[in-house]
């Protein structure tokens, strides 16, 4: 990272310890993309008795999943009505179950491995800013509550008092999630991965892959070659022409983020005293959440172009101010930035499009607990071949029309749904 980008999380780690591709090597299984999704695929494929490569093009918790905010949140971007009236009783009520678990993946992760990773699990706040959000928000938490899960309904007077923060008329909690230190689990990912003897590499790009009989041939950008029966394209927001058409199926965003000096300890009794996470209910939503050192940290969209100056955070600055005037005074202390990249039906995308290709990407905001139960259950695909075992179906790559203009649609459309969330605060 550059001085104008430095994350709040730890820096000055040695680089993941890379196992360079040997000469003429073959693998069950190579994964392109060290993130959550590829490292825990390549946990499970390796526990399961197969030689595994990982394919990382920088280095380990260099790309979105270790530098996102760190929330993690179970659920998909639907209720389980939605999905049930989506894809019918059998298929939507298995995606139900499996998206109710995910953030139980992670924390069961955490604790039965005991991973070194800083975390809290005191549950995500959804806030509402408008009456119709606040319904929205009590018909949400009505459908989970259905489900067994311990939701609760939240005034205006109650968001105050757990959020510290002003201008929200309603919200609803979710208790099943919580927050966790994205680049240290990543990091643990890689080194469970590399204990069960997948063999990561790092500073490795992948460019070209080619069918070759019953295999595949996969090409890296310094002439080496790697073959491999299966291969699991993990890359997400990073996709690029490596799997003809993928990267046209998908809407690449910035999420750009704060961090503040480490509050005053009257401050910090005041904001998020029970350690909740909180998204908004803006068209634009910023979400927040306690970090490193007694920090508030506070993220959003930002702009298509990378930042080469402060003021390219500046909106997130106004949103600081405008929800906690207390931290008129508090200096920003950290700012970064970081790729996602969403599915135009706000679902994950599984994709074969030949014989042993397989094709993941779409977190939709909920990547850390959804890549981490979703790895494992690819893995297990990739020699089952049973496309019941996936919570999502198979569907073809399909490029979104006039993708090449999505840059500018994006940009106008931030800028037009900031101005609709302004007139309604």
């Amino acid at each position: 990272m550059s001085d104008l980008t430095l994350s709040v999380w730890r820096s000055g780690q040695a680089p993941w310890p890379s196992a360079p591709l040997g000469r003429d090597e073959a693998v069950d299984l190579a994964i392109v993309g060290g993130g959550i999704l590829g490292l825990s695929a390549a946990r499970q494929a390796a526990r399961a008795g197969h030689a595994v490569r990982v394919l990382e093009a920088g280095e380990i918790g260099g790309g979105a999943s270790g530098l996102n905010g760190g929330q993690v949140i179970p659920g998909l971007k639907y209720d389980p009505d939605t999905l049930l009236a989506m894809f019918g009783p059998a298929r939507g009520e298995a995606l139900v179950r499996f998206a109710e678990t995910t953030a139980d993946t992670v924390f069961d992760l955490i604790a039965a491995e005991r991973l070194d990773v800083p975390h809290r699990r005191d549950g995500w706040i959804q806030a509402a800013h408008t009456q119709a959000a606040a319904a929205t928000a009590e018909a949400r938490a009505g459908q989970w509550r259905a489900r067994g899960v311990a939701t609760r309904v939240l005034s205006a007077a109650q968001m105050t008092q757990l959020t510290g923060a002003r201008g929200y008329v309603g919200g609803w909690l979710d208790p099943r999630a919580g927050v966790i230190d994205p680049l240290a689990y990543t990091r643990e990912l890689a080194r469970l991965a590399a204990a069960a003897g997948a063999l990561i590499a790092t500073q490795s790009r992948a460019t070209k892959l080619q069918a070759d009989g019953k295999a595949w041939k996969i090409g890296l950008a310094d002439g080496r070659q790697l073959r491999a029966r299966v291969v699991l394209v993990a890359t997400n927001a990073y996709a690029d022409g490596l799997v003809p058409g993928l990267a046209q199926t998908l809407v690449p965003l910035h999420s750009f983020q704060i961090a503040t000096a480490p509050l005053p300890q009257d401050l910090s009794r005041q904001i998020l005293p029970e350690g909740q996470a909180v998204s908004d209910s803006c068209r634009i939503l910023v979400y927040y959440r306690k970090g490193p050192d007694g920090r508030l940290m506070l993220g959003g969209r930002g702009a298509m172009a990378e930042p080469r100056h402060p003021k390219a955070w500046a909106h997130l600055e106004h949103a600081l101010r405008r929800l906690f005037p207390a931290l008129a005074g508090v200096a920003i202390e950290r700012r970064w930035f970081g790729r996602v990249a969403m599915t135009l039906d706000h679902l994950p995308h599984l994709h074969e499009p030949a014989p042993g290709l397989i094709v993941a990407a779409g977190c939709q905001g909920r990547g850390i607990g959804l890549m981490s139960a979703l790895g494992p259950l690819l893995a297990d695909y990739a020699f089952a071949r049973d496309p019941a075992m996936l919570p999502f179906p198979l569907t073809p790559i399909r490029p979104i029309p006039l993708h090449g203009l999505r840059h500018l649609g994006v940009a106008a459309a931030i800028t037009w749904y900031r101005l609709l969330d302004s007139f309604e605060r």
